[in-house]
């Protein structure tokens, strides 16, 4: 459920619909494809504020990784072997809900996909690795659910996202099936073609991750759960959830997310937890966004990020982990402040874990993110304090 009770519709940019051809279905039952390698962090991008350095995260055993060589050199006089460098920290750049729908998707056709993320294009241009939660599907397929609000938002949103140097969508959401399987297989289909990684939506023993990301020798890991209300409209979420045959999402289920996130452990460095999940409009977070958090860091979690209350929600650091509740939103239309506040959270992290954490505040102005006046971003760090 969003903002504002008014019958959904089918967004404009819609075909006839039609059967899902068996090659698109085959998209979302294939394993994640190798993602791509990032671009190296520009100098010269000041955060609004630094927050000092905060100690690591409570130690736990991290397995050794071996990477073994495709060919070995022919032994000579002279050869050397040069060893692998050792991981060095990485610079994680999270937003909030991404909605590329409605008068978004009308500017995408009008003034091109570059018009989305301008006004913050030279900070998001500082992340090592760049992800936010897709709040829409990216489809002129497949019919809407029976659901207060559906959003497909024309394919050529998608090079917005790969325009901006986004690496990773988050479909563990309520409006990932918004047009049914048909429109997610798209989605999917068209995210990898601009090389951003889909996370939160697959069979089963993969709807929730994880997505292993490599960056400057460090491997970061990524898993994504959902637990939203029930809609007025009686629509449920839960009826989404992955099976072993039909694709969906991952329910925040607390056993299920510390297995995931051990699990995780053992095949990287770091492992970093989305989480939709809160009511939207509280600007507090609930009993059970807190407990599902503090599960995944005492499993070995870094950092878990909250997403769905469309508003900033306020930080916690727990055994040197960060929380962050809610993102609030970071593209969407149709709202005003408190709504309309924003942040890019920069997250550095290694082999221990969190190191430190920045925000970039940010406003939305018509729908889009641009920077925050000094008196709107003092505000905002008020709200995100711990």
């Amino acid at each position: 459920m969003d903002k504002n009770p008014i019958l959904c519709y089918k967004n404009r940019f819609m075909n006839l619909p039609r059967r899902i051809p068996p090659v698109i279905l085959l998209i979302l039952l294939a394993a994640c494809s190798p993602a791509s390698p990032g671009s190296p962090s520009p100098s010269g991008i000041h955060p609004t504020r630094t927050d000092t350095p905060l100690p690591s995260a409570t130690p736990s055993t991290v397995p050794s990784v071996t990477f073994t060589p495709t060919s070995s050199p022919t032994p000579t006089d002279t050869a050397t072997i040069t060893p692998s460098p050792e991981p060095s920290p990485v610079t994680l750049m999270l937003v909030g809900d991404i909605m590329l729908a409605r008068t978004v998707g009308e500017r995408i056709l009008e003034e091109g996909p570059e018009v989305v993320f301008s006004g913050l294009q030279t900070i998001l241009s500082g992340a090592d690795i760049l992800a936010g939660n897709l709040e829409c599907a990216i489809t002129d397929r497949g019919e809407p659910a029976d659901k207060m609000y559906t959003f497909a938002a024309p394919p050529l949103s998608a090079q917005a996202l790969g325009l901006a140097g986004f690496d990773l969508a988050v479909l563990g959401n309520n409006h990932a099936n918004d047009f049914g399987l048909e429109g997610s297989a798209q989605t999917i289909e068209l995210l990898r073609e601009q090389g951003i990684e889909p996370l939160g939506f697959g069979l089963a023993d993969a709807a929730a991750g994880p997505v292993i990301l490599e960056r400057n020798g460090l491997r970061i890991a990524f898993l994504s759960y959902v637990d939203v209300p029930v809609e007025f409209t009686g629509f449920d979420t839960r009826t989404w959830i992955a099976t072993s045959t039909i694709p969906g999402i991952a329910w925040a289920k607390t056993a299920d997310i510390q297995a995931d996130v051990a699990a995780a452990r053992a095949q990287a460095h770091v492992v970093i937890v989305f989480m939709h999940n809160g009511y939207e409009g509280n600007e507090m977070p609930v009993r059970f966004q807190r407990d599902v958090a503090l599960a995944a860091i005492n499993a070995g979690a870094s950092a878990v990020i909250g997403t769905h209350p469309h508003v900033l929600q306020h930080v916690e650091i727990y055994h040197g982990a960060l929380i962050a509740y809610s993102l609030g939103n970071f593209v969407f239309d149709d709202y005003a402040m408190p709504e309309n506040r924003s942040a890019v959270l920069s997250l550095r992290v290694d082999e221990s874990g969190m190191l430190s954490y920045d925000w970039f505040p940010a406003v939305i102005i018509d729908g889009l993110p641009h920077p925050a006046t000094t008196e709107q971003a003092a505000e905002i760090l008020r709200i995100l304090a711990p």
